[in-house]
């Protein structure tokens, strides 16, 4: 699956259960970073499709502590939750955490690896996503993720151009 036309995250297969998710974002890295790890950041953009809010982001960053998304559709009510546990960190450049679904709609665990590389103010956000198999991670990319990401990550751009 590649981006389409006008779109600005690429979803592509890596590896044998893996899928990578590429977008350039026109902002320092340090403010990237701020945004996937300070609650009042996370919140205002990490929403997907409109009409969602998040009334719970909690984080705990530092190795072995944990996160919690949980996510409501206003108009009926409905809330998704996810977590994880965050298993590397070096600020500004990468983070690597565990995911979980409360009512999964995927089996098992997935681990994120997130990497932030800047280059004249230009900040390319890189995130393997892992899966425990290679059938697990092409259901994924059947599903709408990669229009509920473009939604997201067009949001973050509009937050970091506020922030900069």
């Amino acid at each position: 699956m590649m981006s389409a036309p006008g779109r600005k995250v690429s979803v592509v297969r890596e590896g044998e259960s893996s899928i990578l998710i590429t977008r350039s974002l026109n902002a320092p890295r340090e403010l990237v970073y701020d945004a996937h790890t300070k609650p009042e950041l996370v919140r205002r953009w990490l929403l997907g499709p409109e009409g969602w809010t998040m009334p719970v982001c909690e984080i705990d960053l530092r190795v072995g502590g944990k996160y919690r998304y949980v996510w409501k559709k206003e108009s009926t009510g409905y809330e998704m939750g996810m977590g994880g546990e965050y298993r590397e960190i070096k600020r500004p450049e990468k983070l690597v955490a565990s995911e979980k679904f409360d009512d999964p709609w995927y089996e098992g665990e997935a681990y994120s690896t997130l990497t932030l590389t800047e280059s004249g103010g230009t900040t390319v956000l890189r995130n393997i996503v892992t899966y425990e198999t290679a059938e697990i991670r092409d259901n994924v990319l059947k599903s709408p993720m990669q229009e509920g990401l473009e939604v997201g990550y067009n949001r973050l751009e509009v937050l970091l151009a506020e922030k900069a």
